[in-house]
């Protein structure tokens, strides 16, 4: 009996564990960028008062998010989702490279964070950078 109860539960045990949707997972950490670069965006263009720990917050955010972006993890070779152009795992390097601009991008704008709107807009303009150069190369176009 106590075989059964053991094989039972470990049964339910590892059902009990969802298993992880990289495409999911990825396209929702990406409008997390969105949300930020939106934000950020209102900001810079004058439509918000500039607020700068609002502006610090959100590039907090941003950067907190980029850290997370595991291309590894996220990008799982053919597993394409909403947005992944195949040619991601064509040059896998050159997509790593662009995730690790992305983050270097963020890291350095919340270490130098923008002290009004003018510098802010200058930062977005780096930080669309980095988002535009991969999306460019590695994103079907809708």
């Amino acid at each position: 009996m106590r075989k059964f109860v053991l094989a039972l539960s470990l049964v339910a045990f590892g059902t009990g564990f969802a298993v992880a949707d990289p495409a999911q997972d990825r396209e929702a950490l990406m409008k997390t960028f969105g949300r930020s670069m939106g934000e950020l965006g209102r900001y810079a263009k004058g439509e918000s008062a500039y607020d700068a720990s609002a502006v610090l917050a959100a590039l907090n955010t941003l950067n907190d998010n980029a850290q997370k972006l595991d291309v590894v993890a996220l990008f799982p070779e053919g597993v394409l989702g909403e947005a992944a152009s195949p040619k991601i795992w064509e040059n896998f390097a050159d997509f790593q490279a662009h995730a690790d601009k992305l983050k270097a991008a963020t890291a350095s704008a919340v270490d130098a964070a923008p002290a009004d709107q003018t510098a802010l807009g200058k930062q977005m303009g780096a930080l669309g950078g980095s988002c535009g150069g991969c999306h460019e190369l590695y994103r079907v176009k809708k």
